[in-house]
């Protein structure tokens, strides 16, 4: 799992249980709101989706990790060959 995929899935984990807190939990401590929290989780439960799947989307371009070399090679005897690589991270 890439960096994006796993991203995703902490966000999601992030926007459901803030959503448990906002709508589910019904207690409320002294000075402190788990509804807040739940919005505060969602809010950055919903960047950090973004932000993951703009990782994901732009790490599985085509192309992208793929490097290629053109080059002419010439051998002691005047010989030209002409080399083409294609290097794969």
């Amino acid at each position: 799992m890439g960096m994006g995929r796993t991203g995703m899935f902490f966000s999601i984990l992030a926007i459901a249980a803030g959503a448990i807190m906002y709508w589910a939990v019904t207690s409320q401590g002294h000075g402190f709101r788990l509804s807040t929290v739940g919005v505060i989780l969602m809010v950055v439960g919903a960047v950090g989706l973004v932000a993951s799947g703009i990782v994901f989307a732009t790490s599985r371009r085509p192309g992208s990790g793929t490097h290629t070399y053109d080059r002419e090679a010439v051998d002691t005897q005047g010989h030209s060959t002409e080399v083409h690589e294609e290097v794969h991270n």
